[in-house]
């Protein structure tokens, strides 16, 4: 008996092996229809966990891509133009007319450079607004590199210059409020002196080169004071409109200027 089940057994392994061979099928095999499974035709109904629902996939793209649009990169980037347009219209308009920082500070770089270059040019004419400003930030800077290159020549005099120079702008003051008829500010009067101290800043700048008691330190030391004590003399008439007082006001101005070339000298 065993023997039969063995041989029926190989008998039907032959016969199945020959007709694998000669492409026919058992008619007792029940075919199966083995479907290929295909990610991007695949249809997505709902999220079974809870996020709600994954929209179905198109022919053209990726099945997360709505409308067949390919994706660039910006997926997770906000739009500006939308979200923040308000904000950013709102805080243009608030600073469309805002003015400078510099102006805000009182500082004016066209006018400090029109009254420098007036100091240099003590012949030449000079606007009575750029005259008159009360700029500060030009005599102080003048100021400190007065006392800094008087530093490098071993003369530590910072406080000879700020203090000579706060009496000498009190006293001017004083004369030009009774000389003018329209009165001036104190402010005006601190600014003209302070720019007008440039030729002694360069004078201070050449005796770290060589010694001006000397007979050219001499004449350099008098040509300084000559140009600033005419600069100052003409800022003070033209901001002020004294025309025929300008030999008045330039004698005050020689000395103190004067005082602060002796600061340079020895």
């Amino acid at each position: 008996m065993a023997e039969w089940q063995q041989q029926d057994g190989w008998s039907n392994y032959n016969q199945q092996q020959q007709n694998w061979n000669t492409g026919q099928s058992d008619p007792n095999f029940q075919s199966q229809d083995f479907q290929q499974f295909d990610y991007g035709q695949q249809q997505y109904s709902q999220d079974t966990s809870g996020y709600g629902s994954v929209p179905p996939a198109t022919n053209d793209a990726s099945p997360y891509l709505a409308g067949g649009n390919e994706y660039t990169g910006a997926m997770f980037i906000p739009d500006a133009s939308q979200q923040y347009g308000e904000d950013f219209g709102q805080a243009a308009n608030e600073f469309e007319g805002e003015p400078p920082l510099l102006e805000e500070l009182g500082i004016n770089p066209d006018h400090i450079l029109q009254k420098t270059l007036a100091v240099l040019n003590p012949l030449g004419s000079t606007q009575a607004v750029i005259a008159g400003d009360s700029d500060l930030a030009g005599p102080l800077c003048f100021c400190l590199a007065f006392g800094s290159l008087l530093m490098f020549s071993g003369k530590l005099h910072f406080n000879y210059i700020y203090g000579i120079g706060l009496l000498g702008c009190l006293a001017m003051y004083g004369l030009l409020n009774l000389m003018a008829l329209s009165g001036v500010s104190f402010g005006t009067v601190v600014s003209v002196l302070g720019y007008c101290l440039l030729p002694i800043v360069g004078l201070s700048g050449l005796s770290i080169l060589f010694s001006l008691t000397g007979l050219i330190g001499n004449i350099l030391t008098g040509l300084s004071v000559i140009w600033c004590t005419a600069s100052a003399s003409k800022l003070f008439v033209t901001a002020l409109d004294m025309r025929q007082q300008q030999l008045l006001v330039a004698y005050p101005c020689a000395m103190l200027y004067g005082v602060f070339a002796l600061i340079t000298m020895f």
